[in-house]
């Protein structure tokens, strides 16, 4: 039985070994996590729906390009989706820099959405906007050559660190309505490890529990 162990821990790391990305990282895009946190309105004054979103980050292997896809919930992607402007996207970006934290604003280093826009070496930005109801899907690739006067390589460090953002900025908001810090995904490799650990522990428990007195 215990070689059996070795072998489930044996396959599970070899899973492991197989199955590696560079780096995944993700945030969660909230209105209160804007600096200052904001309360979006209708031209009006009326309140509008709470506006939120998700993104997933995917550097690399070489670390010379980093892949990203965004689901942005309440926020107008074609300015038709609802019939008050104040909701319109406008511009998207990632901020980063030494001195960004969960509560610091900090400079644009690569846009995607408006201006600036440097996903243009190349273009690989894709919008989608839902076919129903208000918001949208947003790809797009920051690849080595591109930047706002700055480079991925150069932003790595802060983005690798938590000291990174991604911004959605609308007519209301100009200085961004949702954000969301860039942190570090949970690699799915240690979920891997645990169960190879919980092999062992599944299998070797009741080996010796279950032993029986010779008379």
């Amino acid at each position: 039985m215990s070689r059996l162990c070795l072998a489930i821990a044996s396959s599970l790391l070899f899973l492991v070994s197989t199955s590696s990305h560079a780096l995944l990282l993700r945030a969660t895009l909230t209105e209160a996590a804007e600096n200052p946190p904001t309360v979006p309105t209708t031209s009006t004054g009326a309140p509008r729906p709470l506006s939120f979103g998700t993104a997933e980050f995917d550097l690399n292997d070489a670390m010379t390009a980093m892949t990203f896809t965004a689901t942005i919930f309440n926020i107008d992607f074609t300015g038709a989706q609802t019939a008050d402007p104040n909701d319109n996207l406008v511009n998207a970006h990632i901020h980063a820099g030494p001195a960004v934290t969960p509560t610091t604003n900090g400079p644009v280093v690569w846009g995607f959405i408006g201006t600036p826009f440097n996903d243009n070496n190349p273009n690989d930005v894709v919008i989608t906007p839902f076919a129903t109801g208000v918001g949208g899907t947003v790809r797009g690739k920051w690849d080595l050559p591109e930047g706002n006067n700055t480079t991925l390589t150069a932003q790595l460090p802060f983005i690798l660190n938590g000291q990174a953002y991604i911004n959605f900025h609308t007519v209301q908001f100009a200085g961004g309505e949702i954000r969301g810090n860039i942190v570090r995904d949970v690699p799915e490799p240690s979920i891997l490890l645990l169960l190879a650990a919980g092999a062992f522990g599944l299998f070797f428990v009741p080996l010796s529990g279950t032993r029986r007195r010779t008379p």
